[in-house]
């Protein structure tokens, strides 16, 4: 058996399978081996496993050992293994060292790298896994999408305005069930 996998936020008695044995008469369900940690609990009559404590996503996956017995006669018996596996939530949205960056910027450069922009995330997984862009003030500027470079895109002259620019970064992750975003202004100073 390979249940859904379970949200690491579901909450004891949570519904996790049914273990079905086809007898002539009666069987009396049990978990065997596998579950040290007691994280399941099983009907001995219907088979329905559901979680008896809340899930640690580090103990994860965890196979244990579901036995039928014949309710009339212990020695007829069989056995299946349960696969259950957690997944992690997006708990954590990207954070940037600092909300508000200074740089400066020299002009009459050609197209130039500014400043490598870098958000923590907390979460692991597809969870944690960035993706940087431009919100606002980018008209001038790119980013690159993977590694949070942020680039001029034009030469700049100091003796035109203006001579600061505020750009809004985000860092989005690709979290499950909802993406969550961080934000960082990068002030760029055209210096003459």
């Amino acid at each position: 058996y390979k249940p859904a996998p379970l949200s690491e936020k579901a909450p004891p008695d949570t519904f996790v399978v049914q273990i079905s044995a086809l007898h002539k008469v009666p069987v009396i369900y049990s978990i065997v081996s596998g579950d040290e940690k007691g994280y399941f609990i099983i009907s001995s009559s219907t088979g329905v496993v559901r979680t008896r404590k809340n899930l640690t996503l580090g103990d994860f996956p965890v196979t244990f050992t579901v036995r039928a017995i014949d309710s009339s006669n212990a020695s007829i018996f069989n056995e299946v293994s349960v696969n259950v596996e957690v997944i992690d939530e997006n708990d954590f949205p990207p954070v940037f060292p600092s909300p508000v960056l200074e740089e400066r910027l020299k002009e009459n450069l050609p197209a130039t790298q500014i400043v490598q922009l870098k958000a923590q995330d907390n979460d692991t997984g597809r969870n944690g896994i960035l993706t940087y862009g431009i919100l606002s003030g980018g008209s001038k500027f790119r980013i690159d999408e993977a590694t949070g470079i942020l680039y001029s895109t034009v030469s700049f002259n100091y003796e035109e305005e203006p001579t600061e620019y505020q750009v809004v970064i985000y860092a989005e992750d690709d979290g499950i069930p909802e993406k969550k975003t961080g934000y960082c202004t990068v002030v760029i100073k055209i210096i003459d």
